[in-house]
């Protein structure tokens, strides 16, 4: 949790708050999708997270990525923001968000797989096996970036 964050929650409690941030779509040589088992929200997403001052959404989505997965993207092409009332949550600790969230894609990675405090465990995923929010996120995309 970033410390923006953090101290918005010292202000506010476990209110709703608008969250900006970036998510990445890391599609391998074999079509499969890298999903992380997130240790905030006890579920597999995609690795993300909150945008920090003086950030852009490319540069968050990079950070994130690299912090969550140990990896370092390649090219990040931008797909689409995502907003609206799917993407209100509440975590399992009474934390509620309003995310706006903007995806990108990469289909090239280096460095070593490995899961941080914010991963349980990370694996990749056929795309037909997909049945969360990456699924959705997947069907929006054309085929040519698959």
């Amino acid at each position: 949790m970033s410390d923006y964050i953090r101290e918005m929650r010292r202000l506010v409690g476990t209110r709703p708050l608008m969250v900006v941030g970036s998510t990445v779509l890391c599609i391998n040589e074999k079509k499969e999708l890298l999903l992380q088992y997130r240790t905030d929200a006890d579920i597999w997403g995609l690795p993300g997270g909150v945008m920090e001052y003086g950030e852009s959404l490319e540069e968050t989505a990079a950070r994130e990525f690299h912090e969550e997965t140990g990896l370092l993207a390649g090219e990040l092409q931008f797909i689409r923001i995502l907003s609206g009332p799917d993407e209100c949550h509440t975590y399992p600790n009474g934390d509620q968000i309003y995310g706006v969230t903007a995806v990108y894609v990469t289909h090239t990675v280096t460095g070593t797989l490995e899961a941080s405090g914010e991963s349980r465990e990370l694996r990749y995923f056929a795309l037909d096996d997909l049945v969360s929010k990456a699924r959705r996120i997947i069907n929006e995309l054309s085929p040519g970036l698959i």
